[in-house]
């Protein structure tokens, strides 16, 4: 609206300096050269402002293209960390695949050699009690020969769920190789550990599986043995291993202790 009127105005003025009867007039001139001096300022400022918007239509495109490439390096930036998230998961589960591998059985899930090995020199350093039995599966060749190696499997991992679910929480049960267990029963002692294995044979007795028509169930005997303060745990291992063979050969599915 004030534009307007000042485009009004200045045409009045204008029209007054153009007019001649006011040619004469003692204001007439100074009043000209008042007008001419505005207009040439209008154009002054006209051109600055179209400077001015020039310059920000400039920083505006700038703004848009900086804005532009921030928002394709963000993109990438998080389609670079999701691909290393993904690699890292990727990473992290084969390292536990191997560990798991390098630690456990592959048939029966139970711990290994190795895992049980570990763990036992780890009770040793720090002078737990614990004690050791050796369980071997009667007659299980004769169960491979008879009805193939895979029923055979079968059997081991039959036993070898039933082992974990009967055993308590701080046990460990690995398998030692072939059809024979290894238990670490901590903080138990040859009494205890008798009590235990008896339990855990009762148990084992029960179990069953089916190759073709016929239920197939197993006896074990088992091999016991205490652990001595500062006797190294090879020695201990090889003292349930001699208490294993002589339930064995007094006619298996029975336990025998080692002498403490």
């Amino acid at each position: 609206m004030k534009d307007k009127e000042d485009k009004a105005f200045l045409a009045q003025v204008a029209a007054l300096i153009d007019a001649s009867e006011h040619a004469g007039h003692p204001l007439h001139d100074a009043l000209q050269r008042l007008y001419q001096r505005h207009c040439e300022q209008q154009v002054q400022i006209q051109r600055l402002i179209d400077i001015s918007d020039r310059y920000q239509s400039l920083a505006m495109e700038a703004r848009q293209v900086t804005e532009q490439r921030y928002q394709r390096t963000l993109r990438r930036q998080q389609k670079l960390s999701r691909i290393s998230d993904g690699f890292q998961a990727l990473i992290q589960e084969r390292n536990q695949a191997l560990h798991q591998a390098s630690t456990h059985d592959p048939l029966t899930g139970l711990p290994n050699r190795r895992l049980i090995l570990e763990r036992l020199e780890a009770f040793v350093r720090e002078r737990r009690r614990f004690t050791l039995t050796l369980l071997d599966i009667d007659h299980f060749k004769r169960i491979n020969d008879c009805h193939g190696h895979d029923v055979g499997d079968q059997l081991l991992m039959a036993i070898s769920h039933a082992l974990s679910e009967a055993l308590r929480d701080y046990d460990v049960c690995a398998r030692w190789g072939g059809e024979e267990f290894l238990l670490l029963l901590a903080d138990t002692d040859r009494n205890e550990a008798s009590t235990i294995v008896e339990r855990l044979r009762s148990h084992l007795a029960e179990v069953t599986i089916r190759a073709a028509d016929e239920k197939i169930s197993v006896t074990v005997s088992a091999g016991l043995c205490q652990h001595r303060p500062g006797e190294p745990h090879q020695t201990t291992l090889k003292r349930a291993d001699k208490a294993l063979l002589k339930a064995k050969q007094a006619g298996r599915d029975r336990s025998l202790s080692d002498a403490f």
